[in-house]
């Protein structure tokens, strides 16, 4: 195989990674590019989106991990790109302006460290050899080295560890090889210590990702982890997978729980990502996140307007006075809107909820819970 037909299987394996599943506007969504390559959107701070090529090293996979197509007893064609064909390639496509930067992934080929290495050698290509400065994400290989570790972040602009399950009850249930504590939360653990302010790689940002519905893991679980991973271990961001039933191994929980169709699984990974939401930026607790009996979130109602309704003592909201804090737990309202209603307020006394340019089933929303006067 040459380098364009590895990249094309490499890419065709990529589809079972479903980040950017529940994009709102259709900027967000990944999208094919040339050579069947996926491009992943990424927001600027300055405004608007660009791409990132997302390929994975290898799909030649050690592990087990009983969700995973390509884990190592399935029968998948297997290939692995060298690091200079990445780099070599990467650059070529830079050149053409049609990315902005590299996110890096694999299977883990032979030992974590050894993946390691071949993905850092990529790095060290592109910032050595190609005098690349620009945007690279490199995944961290459960089990990895701290010296691994600490080289992928000398290199990175950011680094992501898939933390998969809320603890190790669920993690047994999806490999046998992985030990939870040592191969996940320790390196998690490190990379937010080393990633803190005022530390050497403080620059550096850490994201992680659940593997939505693998086990049988309740949505209070992950809801659990969530503000753990936030609070204690410097994680920037959290992403949800929801998996897809038929790919992985037939006695996994996955292929036998409460959600019985494709849609009610992207509609929980939906809901869990309004919560991390509710969380990072509106300035929700893990206690106020509404579960209903079995601990799972509802797919009927999202859980901001589920407080609202649960809370009806703090409504009506005044639209003149009320702070930000109190602004952002009306329904319909998020920070940019909240923003905006601040600004007006310095200038003038808001008479209508119009006046601020809404429209629509949202604007109806919000009329239930606030007031202009």
């Amino acid at each position: 195989m040459d380098t364009i037909e590895k990249l094309k299987a490499l890419s065709e394996d990529s589809r079972y990674d479903l980040a950017c599943a529940c994009g709102t506007l259709r900027e967000e969504h990944r999208r094919r590019g040339p050579e069947g390559r996926w491009l992943y959107p990424v927001a600027l701070p300055q405004g608007g989106y660009t791409v990132l090529l997302k390929t994975l090293l290898s799909n030649s996979c050690h592990n087990d991990c009983r969700y995973c197509p390509l884990r190592s007893e399935t029968n998948v064609r297997r290939c692995t790109l060298m690091p200079e064909e990445v780099a070599r390639t990467f650059m070529e496509y830079r050149k053409r302006k049609k990315v902005f930067g590299l996110f890096l992934s694999s299977a883990v080929m032979n030992s974590p460290d050894y993946t390691m290495e071949r993905l850092t050698a990529v790095a060290c290509l592109l910032r050595y050899k190609y005098n690349f400065r620009g945007y690279i994400h490199l995944k961290i290989i459960p089990g990895a080295s701290d010296a691994a570790i600490e080289e992928a972040l000398s290199l990175s602009t950011a680094v992501s560890l898939n933390i998969e399950t809320p603890g190790r009850k669920h993690m047994e249930q999806l490999s046998g090889k992985k030990d939870y504590d040592r191969d996940i939360l320790r390196p998690i653990k490190l990379i937010g210590k080393l990633t803190s302010k005022g530390m050497r790689f403080s620059n550096v940002k850490c994201t992680t990702q659940f593997i939505v519905g693998a086990s049988d893991e309740k949505d209070s679980e992950i809801v659990n982890s969530m503000a753990g991973l936030y609070e204690k271990m410097n994680v920037r961001r959290i992403y949800f997978s929801a998996y897809q039933k038929g790919l992985g191994h037939p006695t996994i929980p996955g292929e036998r729980n409460f959600l019985s169709n494709t849609n009610d699984a992207f509609m929980r990974e939906h809901r869990l990502y309004q919560v991390d939401f509710l969380i990072r930026k509106y300035g929700f607790s893990r206690d106020d996140i509404v579960l209903d009996g079995a601990g799972n979130l509802s797919l009927e109602k999202d859980p901001k307007e589920l407080w609202a309704d649960q809370h009806p003592e703090f409504f009506p909201v005044r639209i003149n006075t009320s702070d930000k804090a109190t602004l952002l737990r009306v329904p319909g309202l998020g920070p940019e809107t909240v923003k905006r209603v601040i600004n007006i307020r310095r200038e003038q006394r808001i008479s209508s909820l119009e006046g601020l340019g809404l429209k629509g089933k949202r604007l109806e929303k919000i009329k239930r819970y606030v007031i202009a006067e």
